[in-house]
C-alpha cells in the first residue's frame, strides 16, 4: 500500500519510559476557564530531561503570530515520574 502523505509517518517508536513532563495549566482568571473547568490540566511525557526543556522552551516562547504586549495565557510546570526516571 502506498502512503499518500508520507511526511505524517511518525519517525520512530514511541519510548515506553517517558518520566519526564511538562503540565499545561491555565492562568487564574482566565476566560477559557469557564469553558474547561478550574481543573483542566494538559500533560505531555518525554524519554528525557533534555528533550522535554526543549519541547518547554518552544512551548512557552511568544509566537511570531503573538500581538505586541500578548502575555502567554498558559502556564507551564516540569514534572516527573521519579520511579521511571531513577529505574525503579
Amino acid at each position: 500500500m502506498s502512503i499518500a502523505n508520507e511526511h505524517n509517518l511518525h519517525l520512530g517508536p514511541v519510548p515506553t519510559i517517558r518520566p519526564f513532563g511538562v503540565r499545561i495549566k491555565l492562568r487564574r482568571g482566565d476566560p477559557f476557564r469557564l469553558l474547561l473547568g478550574d481543573d483542566w490540566q494538559k500533560l505531555h511525557w518525554f524519554a528525557s530531561a533534555d528533550e522535554r526543556d526543549v519541547a518547554l522552551q518552544d512551548m512557552s516562547r511568544r509566537h511570531e503570530y503573538s500581538r505586541i504586549g500578548d502575555q502567554p495565557a498558559l502556564l507551564f510546570e516540569k514534572i516527573e515520574r521519579l520511579a521511571e526516571s531513577r529505574g525503579r
